[in-house]
């Protein structure tokens, strides 16, 4: 409890609120990057997703030929 108490008192808050305006820009940049990073990903994905979707069917239809010929 002691420690959780004189590691608050490290705490630095500025009289002048300038000094906020880097952090502000730089968590902004990190924001954007991570937001665009993360539709990328998605978008992406997505594409992934439809070409497992359509070597899925591929395969099903093979499988389905090679059934067919096997019960002839």
């Amino acid at each position: 409890m002691d420690f959780f108490i004189l590691g608050m008192l490290y705490l630095y808050f500025p009289e002048d609120k300038s000094e906020y305006i880097p952090a502000a820009i730089s968590f902004f940049l990190f924001l954007i990057a991570c937001i665009v990073t993360f539709l990328w990903i998605v978008k992406y994905s997505k594409k992934e997703e439809l070409k497992t979707k359509e070597l899925e069917e591929k395969i099903k239809l093979q499988n389905s030929k090679r059934q067919d010929e096997v019960f002839k």
